[in-house]
């Protein structure tokens, strides 16, 4: 189970820069006033952009400019495992342990992480380059297990993937793609097709309809004229042996 604790060391005061206060101005007019409180999610969002978390100073502003309890905003911001609730590596990394996930091996991309990292889950490096966290669920189930670094998933993962994904956040190096790392077609099954094989390109002919109630009819009239027909004479007794 993935822990939400949060940071003991708290700023004393949060407040969006300009940019982020007009964005967060322009999230609450999409609400009827008496509805604002909708925004908390988008607003924690941009808390989390601005600062890289979610610190409880930033929890309280959010909750004074939408008019709600702070704890009401706390319910939400430590139940979404989105929001990171204490400082962050700058390479936030979010592994799925859900039951989809497991099966599909993510206690080996924990292991890859932990190992590459030197850290476990809920810890920074110590240059703040990476952080780990565990999730559930990740929400791409189809595609586990899965990786989240920022706001962009890698799925099918596994031991060498994870450490070469790794290996090219600590160069700098261009990240590979996001989404399968097996270079899968949206979420289509690993391997060849065992359905819907046929070459979708090819017409079908369409079937006679006249053709086919026609011989429904015969059919229905052959059996109905066989039960009407009398039954067959017994067969005759067989001439006794002399």
């Amino acid at each position: 189970m993935s822990a939400r604790v949060m940071a003991e060391n708290q700023p004393e005061s949060f407040k969006f820069r300009a940019e982020f206060l007009e964005r967060a101005h322009r999230i609450i007019a999409k609400y009827p006033s008496s509805r604002q409180a909708s925004a908390v999610i988008p607003l924690l969002d941009l808390a989390q952009r601005q600062e890289g978390w979610v610190s409880r100073a930033a929890m309280e502003h959010v909750g004074e400019m939408l008019d709600m309890a702070s704890i009401r905003v706390m319910e939400v911001a430590t139940f979404y495992t989105m929001f990171k609730l204490a400082p962050a590596g700058r390479n936030h990394l979010q592994v799925c342990t859900s039951l989809s996930c497991w099966l599909r091996g993510s206690n080996d991309v924990v292991k890859a992480c932990k190992e590459k990292l030197g850290i476990g889950f809920g810890e920074v490096t110590p240059d703040g380059a990476f952080s780990m966290e565990e999730v559930e669920c990740a929400g791409a189930c189809v595609n586990a297990p899965v990786v989240a670094v920022g706001d962009d998933y890698y799925e099918d993962v596994d031991y060498a993937s994870t450490g070469k994904l790794i290996e090219a956040l600590r160069r700098g190096e261009k990240l590979p793609n996001h989404g399968s790392v097996t270079g899968r077609d949206g979420s289509a099954p690993a391997g060849d097709k065992t359905s819907l094989t046929d070459d979708p390109t090819i017409k079908i002919p369409k079937q006679d309809l006249a053709a086919a109630k026609a011989a429904f009819e015969k059919a229905k009239a052959d059996a109905a004229a066989k039960a009407a027909a009398p039954p067959p004479p017994p067969p005759k007794p067989a001439n006794p042996a002399p």
